[in-house]
């Protein structure tokens, strides 16, 4: 059976950061991507794209999910997406794994994900300015992509390193090929 792959999509998300990794996720057997809005209506993203979601949240079983895909957008800052607290805290509890880059990365820190496992955002001030009872500085990382225990954070700036520990996470490919991945994406150099 295939593990799956949810990826919330709402109005204004940020298309660019998870374009590296749902091509890589799409084209494995071991894998299935499921696209979910609140409504299950489509979306526009940030940069004008229409997206039509495979389902809406009330579909979403919990227990189904594998990995919680959540890509940055302003949405986040502005509290549009709260009616995921419950089921986002209820995915960390019981320990599935939850990737968050960009301005989801203040989403996390609102639910008091953050507090006690090591992460990255835009920046530790941004997240301080963004979220008032964050409660994770010594926790914070200054780094592109950060992986802990069963949570990826990384910066808006870096899509590629997001999927990277992704895949690694998940075990896409064999380590060495995700680091040849990794060089094509981020250095344009291949090796065989």
């Amino acid at each position: 059976m295939k593990k799956k792959v949810y990826i919330f999509l709402f109005d204004g998300f940020s298309d660019w950061e998870i374009a590296y990794l749902t091509p890589e996720i799409n084209k494995s057997e071991k894998f299935e991507i499921i696209y979910f809005s609140k409504d299950g209506n489509p979306v526009v993203s940030m940069g004008g794209l229409r997206v039509m979601p495979h389902i809406p949240f009330a579909e979403v079983n919990v227990d189904d999910v594998d990995l919680l895909v959540l890509p940055g957008g302003v949405a986040w800052e502005k509290g549009e997406n709260n009616e995921l607290n419950h089921f986002t805290k209820n995915v960390f509890e019981k320990g599935k794994l939850i990737a968050a880059i960009c301005a989801a990365t203040s989403y996390l820190a609102q639910l008091g994900i953050l507090d006690k496992i090591k992460h990255t955002s835009n920046d530790l001030n941004y997240l301080k300015a963004i979220v008032p009872n964050y409660a994770g500085e010594s926790y914070y990382v200054n780094s592109l992509a950060v992986t802990d225990e069963n949570i990826i954070t990384a910066k808006g700036i870096a899509p590629i390193e997001f999927a990277r520990e992704i895949f690694e996470k998940m075990e896409l490919y064999k380590k060495g090929d995700i680091e040849k991945w990794f060089q094509l994406f981020k250095n344009g150099i291949w090796s065989e």
